[in-house]
């Protein structure tokens, strides 16, 4: 589980998480072949069931402006990591909140969900995995805090 606060409404942190069909938001040379990442929103049609999300993820549920569940389904990916799901929430604070001063916030959740190892070798590949996820992750969604403030004090 990574987290961040966020100082932007949920609805808006759902709009970048939306953002994932088109690039993944982290280390661009590393996952996105050298490309940089959208810095304006660019897929603005409606989150569907299906989709397919950071090129190697299928959308398997969402609550509209709250949260997205992803699906490791590209096989070569599937062979590399194994079966996962991630779930990205955006949990709103609420207005009584000690931390909430200012215009609303949320604090943007990630869970990486994965099966228990079997063998040696998947708890190996669980190891790395979690190290490379410390680091990807932790970018993405400070990438993610960042475009969505900057959404929200624009508006």
């Amino acid at each position: 589980m990574r987290a961040v606060r966020v100082a932007a409404p949920a609805a808006v942190v759902f709009g970048w998480l939306a953002q994932l069909r088109a690039a993944p938001y982290s280390y661009d040379l590393v996952d996105n072949l050298g490309r940089s990442s959208p810095d304006a929103m660019t897929r603005t049609e409606p989150v569907e069931l299906g989709q397919t999300f950071m090129k190697i993820f299928t959308l398997t549920a969402f609550e509209a402006d709250r949260g997205l569940t992803l699906e490791l389904t590209d096989a070569g990916a599937r062979r590399a990591f194994g079966p996962l799901t991630v779930v990205y929430r955006a949990v709103p604070l609420p207005p009584e909140a000690p931390e909430q001063t200012g215009p609303p916030a949320c604090i943007l959740r990630c869970d990486l969900f994965l099966r228990r190892p079997r063998t040696v070798l998947e708890r190996m590949r669980l190891i790395i995995l979690a190290w490379g996820d410390l680091v990807m992750m932790r970018r993405q969604l400070l990438n993610l805090r960042r475009l969505s403030e900057r959404t929200a004090s624009a508006r």
